[in-house]
């Protein structure tokens, strides 16, 4: 089971900080990745990082701005936002994949096997 928290209302400019840890029971896995969803939108990719924390991969709306960092042992991850934007507005979900190649990232959502329940960000203008 995967717990995402961290979201909720800034101003356009601001910060937050978006956390995922596992829990239930411990698991390896092969990938982390955040992905969000507007209103009336499909899940898009935000970042994928692969196991071995060597290669992440980010959307080019974010570039420069988000930055994901992840604890393997705790099995936790992270997403720290920075200059944000009224079009960052989603709800963010946290994912992992259970198999894989540790250096690769992931982007599709069918990718990943484990989803956390969604934590929604909002930016007001």
């Amino acid at each position: 089971q995967l717990q995402a928290s961290g979201g909720g209302l800034v101003q356009a400019g601001g910060s937050l900080r978006l956390s995922c840890v596992a829990s239930g029971r411990t698991f390896s896995y092969y990938g982390m990745g955040w992905f969000r969803q507007a209103p009336g939108k499909e899940r898009e990719f935000v970042v994928g990082r692969s196991w071995d924390g060597r290669n992440t991969k980010y959307t080019d709306s974010v570039k420069g701005r988000f930055t994901v960092s992840g604890d393997n042992a705790k099995n936790t991850m992270s997403l720290q936002m920075n200059s944000l934007k009224p079009e960052d507005t989603a709800v963010y979900y946290c994912a992992v994949k259970l198999s894989g190649i540790v250096y690769r990232v992931y982007t599709t959502p069918r990718e990943y096997d484990y989803w956390g329940q969604g934590t929604q960000v909002t930016v007001s203008s």
